[in-house]
């Protein structure tokens, strides 16, 4: 068990303590990372604190845990062991790769990568709290918090999750597909992106339903020319997910 310290900013499981004093007991904080992105998948994770913790502080560990967005890369790579090696933490982390987005449209798949990563937890969810707008398919009742990475440990925990997750999976790909700058950019669309999106034409895990890449691909494609410049990039597949 991690070492407690009580924070002054106990206002963070404001909204935990409420549903638990309604006898609700286990409250789950959900969050995504990658709706924007032109390439790679877009990750959610789902957390539920122990119901001490809720009551008594965060860990020490965990001190200054907030939206992913505005944590360094260390410190959020930090907060990230500090909870997958809590074994009292539960979490699951769902994801839904590019070819499925294309099918589905980002805002199905996000919600769809939430639904597996609830699915992930030990436990069932009597209560989810959503960053942002209603989940209509969650499958459980549901508070939706604007901002609420920043007003939920719960739910920033999951957005901390979310992020390092898919941010180490963009390493990964970086690798297998190096003219894209993926480690830099994790796959939105900085000028760098879009410039090798131009002179390569999209890789296996680009988002062709954007219009960006959807674009670019219709402008490098000649009709019967298979081997003109700028055409699909082929490559390894994905790594196993």
């Amino acid at each position: 068990m991690l070492a407690v310290h009580v924070h002054a900013q106990l206002d963070m499981f404001a909204e935990e303590r409420r549903l638990m004093f309604e006898g609700v007991v286990l409250v789950a904080g959900v969050d995504e990372a990658g709706r924007g992105p032109l390439a790679g998948p877009v990750v959610a994770a789902a957390v539920i604190f122990p119901g001490g913790v809720v009551h008594e502080g965060l860990p020490s560990a965990l001190s200054g845990l907030t939206d992913s967005k505005k944590l360094s890369p260390g410190k959020r790579d930090e907060f990230f062991e500090a909870l997958v090696g809590w074994r009292e933490l539960d979490y699951g982390i769902g994801m839904v790769e590019a070819e499925t987005i294309d099918e589905l449209n980002i805002l199905r798949a996000t919600h769809l990568a939430m639904r597996r990563a609830i699915g992930g937890l030990r436990q069932e969810p009597q209560h989810v709290l959503v960053d942002g707008l209603p989940v209509p398919t969650i499958g459980h009742p549901q508070t939706a918090m604007v901002k609420g990475d920043s007003r939920s440990y719960s739910i920033a925990a999951a957005s901390v999750l979310a992020k390092v997750t898919r941010d180490r999976l963009m390493l990964e790909y970086d690798r297998r597909y190096p003219n894209y700058g993926f480690a830099r950019h994790k796959g939105y669309p900085t000028p760098e992106h879009l410039d090798a999106l131009a002179r390569f034409g999209p890789c296996p895990i680009h988002r062709r339903s954007f219009a960006p890449v959807r674009e670019i691909q219709l402008s490098l494609f000649t009709p019967g020319d298979y081997n003109a410049p700028g055409r699909a990039a082929v490559g390894p597949s994905p790594p196993a997910l």
